[in-house]
């Protein structure tokens, strides 16, 4: 996982709606991008709805939020629908950016071990350096704490 002050792994993933996101092509503005582990279960919505409700905040802090899953761009389309979320959700569908940020590997849940993506939010400034991480995130909360750390940039 990179750590703070880090230079943010840079990348260029698809979107919800179609087009691509490079990272690099936002700096000048604060960039939160969280990371989730499955588009439609109830923590993942929790908090894509928390973040899309609160996506107004975060503009006039003068941030972009982004979240990011292995989920298809098809799903995230069918996920932005559903739930009415007003932020960017992109696919990182070979794990390759997840793995950048350190939040690809092994989980446990019900007895079994899998592979799968932690819960993991990243701030990135205006220059392009991780200004916080907050690893294996609680939803409760998080999209207040991350919002005042935007904030207090």
């Amino acid at each position: 996982m990179p750590e703070v002050s880090d230079t943010a792994p840079d990348f260029t993933l698809p979107r919800d709606g179609g087009g691509d996101v490079t990272l690099s092509a936002l700096r000048g503005a604060p960039v939160v991008l969280f990371f989730y582990p499955k588009d439609n279960t109830p923590g993942c919505t929790k908090e894509s709805i928390g973040f899309s409700e609160s996506a107004q905040a975060f503009a006039d802090a003068g941030a972009q939020v982004l979240g990011i899953s292995k989920d298809s761009v098809a799903s995230h389309d069918k996920f932005v629908a559903k739930q009415n979320l007003s932020i960017p959700l992109l696919s990182d569908e070979h794990t390759t950016t997840c793995e950048d940020y350190g939040v690809w590997g092994e989980k446990k849940m019900y007895g079994k071990t899998f592979m799968g993506i932690t819960r993991a939010t990243f701030l990135i400034d205006a220059d392009g350096k991780i200004a916080k991480i907050w690893p294996k995130v609680k939803v409760d909360g998080h999209v207040d704490e991350v919002l005042a750390a935007v904030k207090a940039l």
